[in-house]
């Protein structure tokens, strides 16, 4: 009994070993919000996701059946003695992120698909002729309409057939009069059928069947309702009354149809708002919102030059082939030859060089004799042709070398074909309500109710029950400053957790077990008690929740905190202490010494100067950026603050830093909109170090990504053993033939295809996971083979090669940055984006620097504790000290108290923000109270 009641209450981990854990035992209080901290690499993730988690996912797959495990393959036991108390298990981490264009906040929230319902069912239609609100009656309105407007009138009925279409319409006219039907509109004309009726093929026509001539004397005349039904029947559902008098005509509709234009539309459906499905999606871009189009400046980078020259880049430098002689014809008419510069040939006379022509071209040939030639097709044309319809990769790179991608012209990025955004709610079509960000669409759904008639509100209840519950979650994590048109892949790996953690929150579940990874990440420290109180929300409705996470603000409101350490790889793997925030606290260990004060993120008595030079950006306005115009410091560390969606990514990421990189390295990225940029000259180059993986397969790793294993084999190249067998350095390269294992082809694992599953890495039966074959493992330097220094861990590698100053430097910048836990073969598709961003951050760091570079980082805390973020800005000030000019956007106010020049933009996120609030010194935004980010850094200083 007493067992069960602690399985009940407790989940019970005894002896897990997985990576670097020490043999744990450990008991997780079950239905309250858990934390687990300590220094990166110390294990937390280990027993987080690779015992608990992974045990919870094996345990779901043997509920299958055994025709199902078949096709999914058995998940191998994590190595943990035991675990009792679990509850079925799910993972919210930052990786899961959808790179696919059509995903996007609306459909991986569902927000978007209970939307789309709502316009099927409750939306007015208008026509996109006359703007008019479309209307449908049924057949006794129409009864009773004609008959009141038009009593004591003769009128004529009629039932629309051919609207705006070509044809002859012989055998049309014979139909309708062996329906018995005698007489026929025809462009506006009332014609008799048992004449011979002539119509141009080739013009376009309307023809109308004349049902019935009535001089109406009764409203309720038996005549009309049987001609309203013929017409309706023969008309599919829609007629045309002709007042003879006035020989005016109105259209009456049991479908929504434009009263004026006769304008008809089918009844819609919800896939008429989908971007993803044909019916809905426009047949441009084919709901993508964008399309692939050609760059003229990519085409002619430098119009100074002639074509002889190679000015059209894509055709090079002259030669004596057909498209050359084309274009010589159409520049010798206007008297121009190919040498003459590209600026001045006449802008119709490029425009045929470049998109065609159809004229005729005197062409000469070599032996004399003048040819005629048609349908020139241009170089853009061909260019755009063969991205469309190439089969060749190298054809393909080439031509999207010269295109670019641009918002759809016929959509206006949309993503809708153009009938879908006549519907509207309350004057809005469905693609206004994407464009809104959460904060607003949330206050437009709440006040949506007033503006319903009754009919309407019984039938959009319980949907606007479901779109307003998840956007008030989405709020409720900070970000109501996204979009629903916001896709999948422009989103951090912070939102995207959050974005999920908000779609947990509204799914309701009972009894289950989230594990979370950093959803603090990209939060502003305004919105952490938000997302706070959301973890406690999932927690309160019966669920448990374990957070991996170093936020001092989640720690304090935790239930329960596990310490895992004390140092970090073979140090770590322990639980130094476990329990209350204040227990936690008072423990001896390195998270303790900074929660509770004995150890601290110094701030620096005297802010850095500068070299006195700046780089002044004006009028940046991508995004939601409105018309930025701001100044960078160089020689200085510039921290960019602000709330979520503020705009720094758009200002530093998709504008600064394209520009930096297409000046200085002659790169073709793209860059948002800006008017100039000012102070290039004083940098001689700029290095973005991002989160994206240092590689995408096993096969990449510390060592191969910081270039050291080159070192490292050819220092096993010059042992005396492996040149008495005539090895080379390209025997102990696991990438080529010779030395790997080929059963696994130097990869230490193999690839299990999975069919509808991602694809599932084993250990290599033949070589165990050494990479290498037996020949190869016999040479030894100090005692170790290759395999075995690829498995040493960086801390023991940096001893180990201390005698060789080349690959010394190199392991201790991985050291400095807090790496020294991984191991140099660690496969980079196991490293977290902090830890790949701090692999890129060492291998800038061990070159030789120029002492003019601007670094910019995106969010470097990433997966980082106290004690790892002080040993980072101990290397980012090794950056500056050095004349470099680092830029970091950041939330972790201990980077940001200690920056020389802080750009606080604001003062809110998505359209209220984009505005710089503050430059200058960390202490005078604080002193200045402005915007969100002062008063959280008032505390710190």
């Amino acid at each position: 009994m007493t067992d069960q009641l602690q399985s009940d209450e407790y989940i019970e981990v005894i002896g897990a070993r997985v990576h670097n854990l020490q043999n744990v035992d450990v008991s997780i209080p079950r239905n309250k919000l858990v934390v687990i901290t300590g220094l990166s690499g110390s294990g937390k993730s280990s027993l987080a996701f690779d015992t608990i988690y992974a045990e919870g996912q094996r345990r779901y797959i043997e509920t299958f059946s055994a025709y199902a495990r078949q096709f999914l393959g058995g998940l191998e036991r994590p190595d943990v003695d035991k675990i009792t108390g679990l509850s079925p298990v799910i993972s919210i981490e930052q990786k899961t992120i959808s790179k696919n264009p059509r995903s996007t906040v609306g459909t991986i929230t569902e927000i978007y698909d209970f939307i789309r319902l709502l316009f099927a069912r409750i939306s007015d239609s208008y026509s996109y002729k006359t703007g008019e609100k479309m209307i449908r009656f049924s057949k006794e309105e129409i009864v009773d309409l004609i008959g009141k407007e038009y009593q004591g009138k003769k009128i004529a009925i009629l039932a629309p057939v051919v609207k705006g279409r070509k044809g002859h319409y012989r055998e049309l006219f014979q139909q309708i009069l062996r329906m018995g039907f005698l007489r026929a509109r025809v462009d506006g004309e009332i014609k008799d059928l048992s004449e011979k009726v002539e119509l141009n093929r080739y013009q376009i026509h309307d023809i109308e069947i004349v049902i019935d001539r009535i001089q109406l004397e009764s409203l309720f005349d038996k005549r009309l309702n049987e001609t309203i039904k013929t017409a309706l029947k023969y008309g599919k559902g829609m007629l045309m009354v002709l007042d003879m008098e006035s020989n005016e005509t109105r259209y009456f509709s049991q479908h929504l149809m434009c009263p004026t234009s006769g304008i008809s539309y089918p009844e819609p459906e919800p896939n008429l708002f989908s971007f993803n499905s044909p019916y809905g999606y426009c047949k441009k871009c084919n709901g993508l919102g964008e399309v692939s189009q050609a760059d003229k400046k990519k085409i002619i980078p430098k119009d100074n030059k002639s074509i002889y020259g190679g000015g059209i880049v894509p055709l090079g430098s002259h030669k004596e082939n057909w498209i050359f002689k084309q274009i010589k014809a159409i520049l010798k008419k206007d008297n121009l030859t190919i040498k003459t510069p590209i600026k001045d040939i006449p802008e119709d006379t490029l425009n045929k060089i470049l998109y065609g022509t159809d004229e005729h071209l005197k062409i000469e040939t070599a032996t004399g004799i003048n040819q005629y030639s048609v349908n020139y097709e241009g170089v853009v044309n061909f260019i755009v042709r063969q991205a469309q319809e190439s089969q060749t990769q190298s054809i393909l790179k080439w031509a999207n070398s010269f295109m670019d991608k641009v918002t759809c012209p016929t959509c206006n990025g949309s993503r809708l074909k153009e009938e879908a955004l006549y519907f509207k709610i309350n004057d809005k079509n469905i693609s206004e309500l994407a464009q809104m960000d959460i904060s607003e669409l949330a206050e437009w759904f709440k006040a949506l109710p007033d503006n319903l008639n009754e009919k309407q509100m019984i039938i959009a209840r319980e949907a606007l029950k479901e779109i307003n519950n998840k956007l008030s979650f989405l709020l409720d994590v900070g970000l109501n400053y996204l979009t629903l048109n916001r896709t999948a892949k422009t989103l951090s790996g912070g939102e995207a957790q959050r974005i999920r953690l908000a779609t947990q929150i509204g799914s309701k579940l009972v009894g289950v077990l989230y594990i979370l990874d950093e959803p603090s990440i990209g939060l502003h420290q305004r919105d952490n008690d938000r997302l706070i109180q959301s973890l406690k929300k999932l927690r309160d409705s019966g669920n448990s929740v374990i957070v991996v996470e170093h936020d001092k603000e989640i720690m304090i409101e935790a239930d329960h905190i596990l310490d895992i350490g004390p140092g970090a790889g073979a140090l770590g793997g322990h639980v130094v202490a476990e329990g209350s925030f204040k227990k936690i606290s008072a423990n001896g260990s390195v998270t303790a010494a900074y929660l509770n004060g004995k150890q601290e993120i110094a701030v620096p008595k005297i802010r850095r100067k500068g070299n006195g030079k700046k780089l002044k950006l004006t009028g940046a306005t991508g995004h939601n950026l409105k018309d930025v115009s701001v100044e960078f410091p160089l020689g200085k560390f510039i921290c960019v603050t602000g709330v979520s969606g503020s705009g720094k990514s758009s200002l530093i990421n998709q504008t600064l830093y394209p520009i930096l990189n297409n000046y200085y390295f002659h790169a073709d990225r793209m860059t948002l909109n800006y008017k100039k940029i000012a102070g290039l000259d004083h940098l001689d180059k700029v290095i973005e170090i991002n989160q994206s993986p240092i590689g995408r397969t096993p096969r990449s790793n510390p060592a191969t990504y910081t270039k050291v294993f080159s070192d490292i084999r050819n220092l096993f190249a010059k042992i005396p053993e492996a040149q008495i067998r005539g090895y080379k350095a390209g025997r102990f390269s696991f990438n080529t033939a010779g030395g790997r294992c080929e059963t696994c082809k130097g990869g230490g694992m193999r690839s299990i295809e999975m069919n509808f599953l991602p694809d599932v890495y084993v250990q290599c039966e033949s070589c165990g996971g050494k990479r290498y074959n037996r020949e190869t493992l016999e040479v030894r330097y100090k005692g170790k083979s290759i395999s075995d220094v690829l498995e040493m861990d960086i801390n023991t590698a940096a001893d180990f090669f201390e005698e060789h100053p080349k690959i010394s430097r190199i392991l201790k910048t991985l050291k400095d940055v807090g790496l020294g836990y991984l191991s140099l073969g660690q496969q980079s598709t196991t490293l977290s984006g902090g830890e790949a961003q701090r692999v890129k951050l060492a291998s800038e760091l061990s070159k030789i620097g120029t002492g003019n570079t601007f670094y910019i980082l995106d969010e470097p805390t990433t997966g980082l504790h106290f004690e790892d973020i002080n040993q980072l800005i101990a290397v980012l000030n090794r950056l500056v000290d050095n004349g470099n000019t680092v830029c970091v956007i950041e939330h972790n106010l201990d980077i940001v108290k200690v920056a020389d020049h802080i750009i606080d933009l604001g003062p809110e996120g998505g359209n209220g923000g984009g505005n710089i609030v503050f430059t200058g010194t960390p202490e005078a935004l604080a002193a200045s109270g402005l915007g969100n980010t002062a008063k959280f850094l008032a505390k710190e200083l």
